[in-house]
């Protein structure tokens, strides 16, 4: 079923675009909430959580990019459910570690909470996603929105973990340099 008849469905509340979006989209969102998770049961009941965001949400909006607008939501939702198991105890486990990556190119004390700083950053990160080689992108995207272990990636393109691993050095670097000049970087 294309994309435009699954949102058509939510927006007539229809029970079928559950079921629709399951079928399309379930094993794209169980991998996202997997890789963040680490549990089965955790990435599964984020899937369902996926679900009823999207219920929620599609009177509201309609995306036009479906499996896009589910990513966010898998994602969003395996984060808080990451962030719960792990609000006690820090560290161990992809989703620590890549988070952690990510943190050294953010300025400490920052409020980058507030909508207007955060809606900048997400354009600056995303400007410099865009212009990234398909190679570089690809890597990048793998790691730090799907959360993908290092291992995999290097599987998945062929290269060895330490290429992977030095590839993800050189471009956090230079996406701190891109943040430090627009003044978000330590």
């Amino acid at each position: 079923m294309e994309d435009s008849a699954i949102v058509e469905l939510y927006w007539q509340r229809s029970d079928r675009a559950i079921a629709e979006t399951a079928r399309k989209y379930g094993p794209y969102c169980h991998r996202i909430t997997y890789n963040i998770c680490e549990n089965l049961q955790d990435a599964e009941e984020c899937v369902n959580d996926t679900w009823l965001a999207a219920w929620n949400a599609m009177p509201d909006e309609r995306p036009t990019l479906l499996g896009r607008f589910l990513a966010c939501l898998a994602r969003n939702a395996a984060i808080g459910r990451w962030r719960e198991r792990h609000r006690l105890k820090r560290g161990g486990g992809e989703t620590a570690l890549a988070l952690d990556e990510l943190a050294e190119c953010l300025a400490d004390g920052k409020d980058l909470d507030a909508e207007l700083e955060r809606r900048e950053l997400e354009r600056l990160i995303g400007d410099f996603v865009a212009g990234l080689r398909e190679t570089e992108r690809t890597v990048f995207t793998a790691r730090y929105f799907y959360l993908t272990p290092v291992a995999q990636i290097a599987r998945r393109l062929g290269f060895s973990e330490s290429k992977v691993k030095s590839m993800l050095l050189r471009l956090r670097g230079r996406l701190r340099q891109r943040l430090e000049k627009e003044g978000y970087a330590l």
